[in-house]
């Protein structure tokens, strides 16, 4: 038996006003004057200077704000390697991601793509990828996705959404500063942060479990339960725990999968371009066969931070549209296999799922 070899985040830093030492951190890795650094940042900080006065840029370098209205698609990813190839006339020195999950899930992909050839839906898969990427460093903005930690770039392509997953997405750097988060919106807050909780609940119920992922697992699992559940915490240390629970919660999938909730949500995504986080929290209401406990808790979550989500998204789907959610849901075959096991195309039938996509 061989055991996958996985790469980590090699660098991190970790702290309030962090930021601050972007600069530093990110010069030394600087090719020449003529490679630019390339700041790819979500588009809900134009003007918001506490944020892009800080941001250092020099000699060459570009900030290009992205809109998060969509979540990234492979056709986006390959628009924004082919204005960079032609705007500058040497490889980058390195991509910069600014954002949410969906600005650092761009930035993996789009540092990727400038030194693999073709288009970004040839490497939706697993192990697809051949160079390494360009240098690539990932500052979160919302807590919760993982997104800065983990293997993968999730990407909605021509036929599915499915993620890059290999060896050269993860980050090179990761700058973690909790004051970043302050702005994000109580809805926003809770949906991404029950990503995290979705990513705990489907690793530590899933047929891959190890000891590796558990303890990563039920570490960010303590966290969510103690941001969520309990309302004596500052803001400040429920920002600082998220971040830490996004980071551990992103790690507990690096040796495991996740399950039915994202599986689903994919489909959903698909279909109605409905935004990660929203979407996970969507179907994990209705999954209470295949995680009863963790729905009742995130029932409760939901009812102590306020929170209404949206209602009948699929009550005037057609049977067609029925059927593209399902198909993209069927193909995540690994997250399926954890979650239900090596049999799981005996009980997990395409009726299985319109039934349940009509639930929402």
């Amino acid at each position: 038996m061989s055991f996958k070899n996985y790469p980590m985040v090699s660098r991190v830093v970790f702290g309030r006003g962090s930021f601050n030492q972007l600069s530093e951190i990110i010069e030394p890795k600087r090719i020449n004057t003529k490679a630019p650094f390339i700041y790819l940042v979500d588009d809900v900080f134009k003007g918001k200077s506490w944020i892009t006065s800080r941001i250092p840029l020099s000699y060459k370098d570009e900030l290009i704000y992205i809109s998060t209205a969509e979540e990234p698609k492979t056709s986006q990813v390959d628009e924004l390697v082919e204005q960079i190839i032609l705007k500058h006339n040497e490889r980058p020195s390195g991509i910069i991601g600014i954002g949410g999950g969906s600005i650092l899930d761009l930035s993996k992909a789009v540092s990727i793509l400038l030194t693999n050839e073709g288009e970004a839906k040839d490497y939706q898969g697993w192990d697809l990828v051949k160079n390494p990427a360009v240098y690539h460093v990932g500052i979160p903005t919302i807590s919760g996705t993982g997104a800065e930690v983990s293997r993968t770039t999730v990407l909605t392509g021509p036929e599915k959404k499915l993620g890059i997953n290999s060896d050269f997405t993860p980050f090179d750097q990761v700058i973690l500063d909790p004051e970043l988060t302050k702005d994000v919106p109580k809805d926003q807050w809770f949906y991404t942060g029950m990503d995290c909780y979705i990513h705990c609940v489907e690793s530590l119920n899933g047929t891959y479990l190890n000891a590796f992922s558990q303890s990563y697992g039920e570490k960010a699992m303590e966290l969510c339960k103690s941001i969520f559940l309990k309302s004596s915490l500052s803001d400040s240390d429920k920002d600082e725990k998220l971040m830490m629970a996004s980071w551990h919660g992103g790690m507990s999938i690096a040796y495991s999968q996740v399950g039915v909730a994202h599986a689903m949500s994919y489909g959903l995504s698909f279909l109605l371009g409905t935004k990660h986080g929203i979407g996970n929290c969507i179907v994990f209401d209705h999954l209470g066969e295949f995680y009863p406990d963790d729905v009742a808790l995130f029932k409760e979550m939901k009812k102590l931070n306020n929170i209404k989500l949206p209602q009948g998204i699929c009550a005037n789907l057609t049977d067609e549209e029925f059927d593209i959610m399902i198909n993209v849901a069927l193909s995540l075959e690994p997250l399926w296999e954890n979650a239900v096991g090596k049999k799981w195309k005996q009980t997990i039938t395409h009726e299985k799922l319109k039934s349940l996509y009509k639930l929402m």
